[in-house]
């Protein structure tokens, strides 16, 4: 089907709810992109306060990576600088700064003697987790009425939503 410019968008033919549902679309998809941008604010606060945690001055940068590396365990440069879509120059600097602080250590990788294999020390999970405790405690409050299904499908679409699938129905 060819679109002329005064038919209405595929969506709105496919819902079968015409121009008002792609309106009603249009309309919910800017609240969730504003709902967003408030959660944003407030998790860009949270790590800029839990680097700060970690080591007085560190970059909220640097403790994403230290993070990164924490919940998905040992990783190249390559595979880190992958995940966050991070420079690997800069992310070369946090990692020595953050071996420095004996929060990860760098090992050679056996699959690839020229790389090395970053991972994160006893030391550097236990600043993590205190850097997070205080905000972790926020967010159990702040889903305390919630159930745990409801907690679950969040879960559920967000992560569809960041790799851009369609989330299933139950």
């Amino acid at each position: 089907m060819v679109a002329s410019p005064s038919s209405p968008p595929v969506s709105c033919i496919a819902s079968g709810g015409g121009a008002v549902a792609s309106d009603e679309r249009r309309e919910a998809v800017h609240a969730l992109e504003g709902s967003f941008s408030e959660l944003m604010t407030v998790f860009r606060r949270y790590v800029s306060e839990a680097a700060e945690r970690v080591s007085p001055g560190m970059l909220p940068a640097t403790f994403k990576a230290l993070s990164v590396v924490s919940r998905f365990g040992p990783l190249t440069l390559s595979a880190l600088a992958e995940r966050l879509t991070a420079d690997k120059g800069f992310l070369s600097r946090s990692i020595s700064e953050l071996e420095e602080l004996g929060l990860v250590t760098r090992t050679p990788d056996p699959a690839d003697r020229r790389s090395r294999v970053i991972a994160v020390t006893d030391e550097g999970h236990a600043r993590l987790a205190e850097a997070r405790a205080p905000h972790e405690s926020r967010l159990f409050a702040a889903m305390a009425d919630w159930s745990i299904d409801d907690i679950r499908h969040l879960s559920t679409l967000l992560h569809a939503l960041a790799v851009g699938e369609t989330p299933a129905r139950d």
